[in-house]
């Protein structure tokens, strides 16, 4: 099998040949969900903790509904009222939990490393349903299968991506992996909003939007993540979404048959206008939504793969 991660930390680990075998998977599960019956028992006897630290009702929902459609026992751990707000530790959650006998967990942590280091403390597979500024990897892949479906391919493409790149984990994962797969990539967005390491990954930086977005394939608009904000990153709202908010003007610079992507919560009138985020023409918004169930449904199938074969071969050295 060409997938061999022990866990999905990020999209640094994988090879681009491990990418491709979660997306060619992932269109069996698209195929699956479209169904009437939607059901698999590839986790059958498989438990799945869901441990969220930060709110997020799209992620945990689509990790949640993949766990069960693939016939996994699903627990949503309510952190809010855990011990972890009593001073628990990060350490001493994750043996708590370890002693459980998850077998995959899925965590998303508001500080980076987080999840790696809850990785390193158990026994299960852990999945990185986003950690701080560090990476988002399942939503670069299911971003990777919206465009392969929508463009025949996910190769040689010019992508540009545009916004709060500062505070973006979901801009991070994304560079990683369509670097990794041959394109051309841009960020387009104020200087207070584009750390300069994000550059040193292979993209062309603009602040202009009609420059950036001149012969683009993919157009990919971020979030403004004002929670994530302790200053003054732009003059006002208002402001903003006339030098960088994405409306048809703007995309008229990108080639016509341009897509538009958002990972959501989407801010209509600021990050992009709200007519344009539901041109059928254009925008694959909700063909993300349903990419990621299918791409996290893939994910966690070829951990659990993973895990059973690392099991067998723990029973088989102690036979022996």
């Amino acid at each position: 099998m060409a997938f061999r991660a022990r866990h999905l930390l990020g999209i640094e680990q994988l090879a681009p040949l491990e990418i491709t075998t979660v997306l060619d998977l992932a269109e069996r599960y698209v195929d699956l969900n479209r169904r009437t019956v939607k059901q698999s028992d590839v986790l059958a006897g498989m438990t799945q903790i869901n441990l969220f630290f930060e709110n997020s009702t799209r992620t945990q929902s689509s990790f949640e509904l993949a766990g069960k459609r693939l016939g996994a026992d699903v627990m949503n751990m309510a952190v809010a009222n855990s011990s972890v707000k009593k001073g628990e530790t990060l350490i001493d959650t994750a043996l708590t939990l370890n002693a459980m006998h998850p077998d995959l967990l899925v965590v998303r942590h508001a500080a980076s490393g987080a999840v790696n280091l809850l990785a390193q403390k158990v026994d299960c597979a852990v999945l990185n349903a986003g950690d701080g500024r560090h990476e988002h990897p399942t939503q670069a892949l299911l971003d990777a299968l919206t465009i392969r479906r929508s463009k025949g391919r996910v190769e040689r493409l010019t992508i540009a991506i545009c916004g709060d790149v500062a505070h973006s984990r979901v801009a991070r994962s994304n560079l990683i992996l369509l670097g990794k797969m041959g394109n051309n990539l841009r960020l387009i967005g104020p200087p207070t909003l584009m750390p300069p390491g994000f550059a040193e990954l292979g993209a062309e930086v603009f602040d202009d939007m009609r420059e950036g977005l001149k012969g683009a394939d993919v157009v990919m608009m971020l979030r403004l993540q004002k929670e994530r904000m302790d200053g003054g990153f732009i003059p006002s709202m208002r402001e903003y979404y006339h030098r960088f908010g994405l409306d048809a003007e703007k995309l008229s610079h990108a080639k016509p048959d341009a897509i538009v992507m958002h990972p959501g919560p989407m801010n209509r009138g600021v990050e992009i206008d709200g007519e344009l985020a539901d041109d059928i023409n254009h925008s694959v918004i909700q063909d993300q939504v349903e990419m990621g169930v299918a791409v996290r449904m893939a994910c966690m199938d070829l951990l659990a793969r993973n895990l059973r074969a690392e099991r067998g071969r723990r029973i088989v050295e102690t036979l022996v």
